[in-house]
């Protein structure tokens, strides 16, 4: 008889026990909070609850995304975790770790929040890029400014180098000359100027002891580097053509000079003074002790 109270005492005891043990997990499975993701961070999001706390929930393997459907939403449709962006609005149901987040078992939201969610998403992203993009351009930007500042004292001693020679041509007659104009960023010769070119390599072979002056121009539009380049290469291609087409030995040509944007004649203003600005001019040259002058 002892043995059985014992017993039943026992029972009761460990009855009692065991309640506040099944609340407590009942309490711990029935965690839950409501509100806006407002972060994420590796396996860890913020959700921004409706009585204004930050909560941290942890996402796992487990834990399953639902889209709930239906007017009752008793109806659950699974969705891939990575929908989980900030903005949504989520209801979140799970049970708090020892660090007092929210481990998630299912985080539940409507199908009109997933859309307000990506339509905000969408309108942040492409600032983000654009805000890449500016700053690569920047970065960009910097790099040639600074390879412009090495290369322009090159192109300015070059210049330099360039006038001088031309400078001391004070002991020349000039017995004519051609402006060939040239298109923007243009360095081919147009069909229009090769009959002057002709004519002109045509009067020098009658002109006893000349050379030709080559000296190529750019306009202010674009970087001193392209335009030093595009004077060059059109210095170049019309003491090409004169030297092929024209039939002048390179014996009696001057070294083609390239003037970068030296020497102006017009206003960068306006699209016919810019015009002007991109040149080569050739000018046939004759000693003055030769011609007696």
């Amino acid at each position: 008889m002892k043995s059985n109270g014992l017993k039943s005492v026992l029972a009761v005891i460990l009855a009692v026990a065991a309640v506040p043990m099944l609340c407590g997990l009942a309490a711990a499975q029935d965690d839950q909070v409501k509100g806006v993701i407002n972060g994420r961070s590796g396996d860890t999001m913020t959700v921004h609850t409706q009585d204004s706390r930050n909560v941290t929930v942890v996402l796992t393997a487990g834990t399953k995304v639902q889209e709930r459907k239906g007017v009752l939403h008793k109806r659950h449709k699974d969705i891939a975790m990575t929908a989980l962006i900030p903005g949504f609005s989520v209801e979140v149901k799970g049970y708090y770790n020892s660090k007092e987040q929210l481990v998630a078992d299912t985080v539940s939201f409507d199908g009109d929040d997933l859309k307000t969610a990506q339509d905000i998403q969408a309108g942040v992203t492409p600032t983000e890029q654009q805000t890449k993009a500016q700053e690569q351009q920047i970065q960009q930007q910097e790099k040639q400014i600074q390879a412009e500042q090495q290369v322009s004292a090159k192109h300015a001693a070059e210049i330099a180098a360039a006038n001088k020679r031309f400078g001391e041509l004070g002991e020349y007659n000039i017995l004519g000359e051609v402006t060939v104009l040239f298109g923007n960023g243009k360095v081919a010769i147009e069909d229009e100027y090769k009959p002057e070119l002709l004519k002109l390599a045509q009067q020098a072979k009658g002109v006893t002891g000349y050379v030709i002056q080559v000296a190529g121009y750019a306009s202010k539009v674009g970087s001193a580097a392209l335009n030093q380049k595009l004077s060059t290469e059109r210095a170049a291609n019309v003491t090409s053509f004169l030297e092929q087409q024209g039939q002048i030995p390179l014996t009696n040509m001057l070294a083609p000079g390239a003037m970068g944007t030296s020497k102006q004649v017009a206003s960068n203003d306006t699209a016919e003074g810019q015009a002007e600005n991109r040149r080569v001019v050739v000018r046939i040259l004759q000693n003055k002790g030769i011609a007696g002058t």
